[in-house]
């Protein structure tokens, strides 16, 4: 995370920010080495196959499903066409789809939204190289995107952090994200991805409107997806602190946060948001890991995937 004798890390970060999460890239054992089970596999291995070595399960076929991995004893007992799955492709493109918007453009605890979504894209791209699977990806903002087509290419990675520094460096709190992005970017990969492609989708937590949900549902059909939406603690809940102002732009909002009742519609409008995401999660198969700004998103990576073993009884 950003180094606490640099404040303005806390708010921005810098290329050169982003290249040093390589270094961090084994404190999480994100993917499978050679003849194991990676954790976000195994994790949930029922909502993140492709094609590999491990078989998992037979299943219905679907279109762009590759017609080689037909189970065809299957096909004729049941009269319908299905496919054979694996646990974890040897190579398989990986897209990072990084939101850098004004939204995430706040932090009241160790760090800005949106440095956590930056920070969390580049381990993830470095891990993806040093698996060696190709990596490419969409960071989006209000009103712009930039695409990398996924390339085994530390300069693509190197371009595609770039571009995501780029547009962390020029949030402000000026003006109003625009609505809709998020599902732009989503049918954006739609487009552009295989079946069998890993998508890696950092955004804000507070993302998740209608159009945005359905591409999220419509991407999963065809590719594996991990959502990690980002959240600060005051997107959760009011202190009662009396008088605060919000600003954004021009628009002002104060709320007296000592009244009970405000604080209590507040938290029942943020767990909302939490069982949206976890109903989309379960309903379309997709892997969820939540993070958020009062922690280290490493350390929150590491304790979803690599839980600490229980201690032995003595």
């Amino acid at each position: 995370m950003p180094n606490s004798a640099n404040p303005a890390s806390r708010v921005k970060v810098a290329l050169a920010d982003l290249i040093e999460m390589r270094h961090r890239v084994r404190e999480v054992q994100l993917f499978a080495r050679p003849g194991q089970r990676g954790p976000l596999v195994g994790l949930h291995h029922s909502k993140l196959r492709g094609r590999g070595v491990d078989f998992d399960q037979v299943r219905v076929y679907q279109a762009g499903d590759d017609v080689r991995n037909i189970d065809w004893r299957v096909t004729a007992r049941t009269q319908e066409p299905h496919t054979k799955l694996f646990h974890e492709e040897r190579e398989r493109p990986v897209f990072l789809l990084v939101e850098q918007s004004r939204r995430l453009f706040f932090g009241s605890a160790l760090a800005f939204k949106s440095v956590v979504a930056a920070r969390v894209a580049a381990l993830m791209g470095w891990a993806t190289l040093e698996h060696n699977d190709r990596v490419g990806g969409l960071v989006f903002g209000d009103g712009e995107h930039y695409e990398i087509k996924p390339r085994r290419s530390k300069q693509s990675l190197l371009q595609l952090l770039a571009r995501l520094a780029q547009l962390n460096q020029a949030l402000d709190a000026d003006g109003s994200p625009e609505p809709g992005n998020f599902g732009a970017a989503l049918r954006r990969a739609r487009e552009v991805l295989r079946p069998g492609s890993l998508a890696i989708v950092v955004c804000d937590a507070r993302a998740l409107e209608p159009t945005a949900e359905q591409q999220l549902s419509l991407l999963a059909r065809h590719c594996d997806v991990l959502l990690l939406p980002v959240s600060d603690p005051l997107d959760h809940a009011l202190p009662a602190a009396g008088l605060l102002r919000f600003a954004q732009g021009e628009q002002v909002l104060d709320l007296d946060t000592q009244r009970a009742p405000l604080r209590q519609a507040y938290a029942e409008l943020a767990e909302a948001r939490r069982t949206r995401w976890e109903r989309l999660a379960v309903q379309a198969g997709i892997l969820l890991l939540p993070l958020g700004t009062e922690r280290d998103p490493v350390e929150q990576l590491r304790d979803y995937l690599n839980p600490p073993r229980a201690k032995a009884a003595r």
